[in-house]
């Protein structure tokens, strides 16, 4: 009898514990033996924080084009957010939205939504789930200080343990996902590949944040956000209140510089009463606060152009913020590095790791990336203080468009959901120019607009029975 060749194992390395190193592994495990995640800081067991995320302070969504995604990844993780006291949020139905061209309407539909929920929980469930893997296990308190291989191929890396001692680590797939502070640049210029392009474009908008204990149940509430209008010309304010998990409203309060907000505890709500519209304000002044005030000013839209690259080397794919940052206020972080995984499962599985792997997985990883920078650069650049980027003719002509749109949008369905379509990153930017579409925004909104934000009879009876008082309120 002759025996079979021996086969010889295969590893990925995935740089990053964070949420998209958690997806990278998930997308990536069943074509190799085995997933080594490598963390430089040590990880939770459970929903608490975990160091190297400073954004965890402020509010987060999980759009349904990146749970969508999570879900593909790891079945059952949206049905375990749910069981651990996340929010679905359908969208716009349980949304009160004052958009700069007005207050959209409360649509009846279940097909786009939100996971509102920590960060801290939605890591931890994501994590649980992935590390249930026996393939995959987690190497702590370690840093990858470079890459092994040459401009043609990545062949492992190079480790520093926390006491100092350097070992390499070989693989047959290198997966970067340690986020903003990614040294992929400069070990890519080590290995002798240059070229790089990359944008920078800071809209200076910082961020101040809060939990409350909500004054009333928090089951099917809606997410409240009044934006900033950057068509003014004045510095723009923007805050939300999102439901998260144990009774509590995480309240994020945006400005550009002129307006930006302090960590002064007193400060915050007045700060809340300076918004387009007070129901932010009116509703926190019933609001037990709960944490201190959080501050960043960390919301620069930064992107590494990977796929552009005449070289790239085999062996290696970038994902999440370590390819493209977003300013946090649209929301697109996680869905990003969810999708990016999704793109970089669907190559393993039509190609393998086989040579030319790496560069179309790049490619594929850079389609939801452009989406979500085109929205969010698309509309930073229109703030008179955004370095990096002005808006030029063709960028202002896009705005007006847009803002034709989200006016119509105030009282259409059909171009109501077109654009949710979009900005969950369930359709490509494309959908908003159909026939039908362009159309509808000629001929403008249909239905009146609204004078304020539409509370339903339920949500009026908890306010009632909280003895709150909005001023304004319609149903």
């Amino acid at each position: 009898m002759t025996e079979s060749p021996h086969r010889m194992s295969t590893r990925a390395v995935v740089v990053g514990g964070s949420l998209a190193g958690m997806l990278a592994a998930a997308a990536v495990r069943d074509h190799v033996d085995s997933v080594e995640i490598i963390e430089a800081h040590d990880l939770p067991e459970g929903p608490e924080a975990r160091p190297g995320v400073p954004q965890a302070a402020h509010f987060h969504v999980l759009l349904s084009g990146g749970a969508n995604a999570i879900e593909e990844l790891l079945p059952g993780t949206v049905k375990e957010l749910l069981a651990a006291g996340a929010h679905r949020v359908p969208m716009t139905t349980n949304m009160l939205i004052c958009s700069p061209e007005g207050w959209y309407r409360r649509w009846q539909r279940d097909s786009h939504y939100l996971i509102t929920a920590s960060r801290d929980l939605t890591d931890s469930v994501v994590r649980g789930q992935v590390l249930k893997d026996p393939r995959v296990r987690v190497r702590p308190h370690t840093k990858v200080t470079a890459l092994l291989g040459s401009s043609r191929r990545v062949t492992g890396v190079r480790l520093r343990a926390a006491d100092g001692t350097e070992s390499d680590l070989t693989a047959d797939l290198v997966v970067d996902a340690s986020g903003k502070a990614a040294r992929t640049p400069q070990w890519l210029a080590e290995l002798g590949v240059s070229g790089l392009a990359q944008d920078r474009i800071d809209s200076g908008i910082a961020y101040a944040s809060r939990v409350y204990r909500a004054p009333v149940p928090t089951r099917n509430w809606p997410v409240i956000s009044v934006q900033a209008d950057p068509r003014t010309g004045e510095p723009g304010r923007t805050g939300g209140i999102v439901p998260i998990e144990d009774g509590r409203w995480h309240v994020s309060l945006i400005g550009t510089p002129g307006a930006q907000p302090t960590r002064e505890a007193a400060e915050f709500e007045p700060y809340a009463r300076t918004l387009r519209h007070p129901v932010i304000a009116d509703l926190l002044a019933h609001a037990e606060p709960l944490t201190d005030v959080a501050v960043t000013h960390s919301t620069v839209n930064r992107r590494y152009y990977y796929e552009r690259l005449t070289s790239w080397p085999e062996g290696l794919v970038a994902l999440g913020d370590s390819v493209a940052a977003f300013n946090p206020v649209y929301g697109h972080g996680m869905s990003v590095a969810a999708l990016g995984a999704v793109a970089l499962r669907t190559q393993l599985s039509s190609l393998g790791l086989t040579n030319g792997l790496s560069r179309k997985a790049q490619r594929a990883v850079a389609g939801p990336v452009e989406l979500a920078w085109s929205l969010a650069v698309g509309q930073d650049i229109h703030y008179a203080t955004t370095e990096g980027k002005s808006a030029n003719t063709a960028d202002r002509l896009l705005q007006r468009y847009v803002s034709r749109l989200s006016h119509t949008a105030t009282g259409s369905y059909h171009v109501a959901t077109a654009m949710t379509d979009v900005l969950t990153l369930q359709s490509p930017g494309t959908a908003l120019l159909r026939p039908g579409v362009l159309a509808a925004a000629l001929m403008g909104p249909p239905r009146p607009q609204l004078d304020g934000p539409t509370f339903t009879g339920e949500e009026r009876r908890l306010l009632a029975e909280a003895e709150i008082r909005l001023p304004g309120v319609t149903g």
